[in-house]
């Protein structure tokens, strides 16, 4: 009686230890994450890139950066130029943990006025999709709730 006694505590324990064991699946997708956020940075960094589609609260602003070559670079300048004007801004690649999508999210700033074409990229981006040859973006509008849409594309 007593073995059996034991027999069954000693099982509970093991139980009880293996099922308040973590496999570390909680960590929030940082592992995962950490991998994508390098891999496209790395993917942005190589070459000069096109805005292909641009929809702005359902307006295709598209021709507004007609022309224009995007540089992303390593020290997170970002250079848009169409060979007359040269305007320059920030980007970055940053995890959105705070988020409940756990997304990453593709931050455009450049340091314009509000009625520039340029001011429409200010953002943090949620990433849809990349490739090594495009890279497709969306912002839902916290303020009206409209969808904005934005698509590069490798020259």
């Amino acid at each position: 009686m007593k073995k059996r006694f034991y027999v069954s505590i000693l099982v509970m324990l093991c139980f009880y230890t293996l099922s308040s064991c973590s496999n570390n699946d909680d960590d929030g997708g940082l592992n995962n994450n950490s991998e994508q956020l390098a891999q496209v940075e790395n993917t942005v960094e190589s070459g000069t890139w096109r805005i292909t589609n641009f929809i702005d609260s359902g307006e295709n602003e598209t021709s507004d950066f007609a022309g224009y070559n995007f540089s992303f670079n390593s020290d997170g300048s970002l250079v848009a130029t169409n060979g007359t004007d040269t305007l320059t801004g920030t980007w970055s690649v940053t995890d959105d943990s705070s988020s409940s999508d756990d997304d990453i999210d593709f931050n455009i700033f450049f340091p314009v006025l509000d009625t520039n074409d340029f001011e429409d990229l200010n953002d943090d981006w949620d990433i849809i999709s990349y490739t090594s040859t495009k890279i497709v973006l969306i912002d839902i509008s916290g303020g009206n709730g409209g969808t904005d849409n934005l698509t590069f594309e490798k020259n």
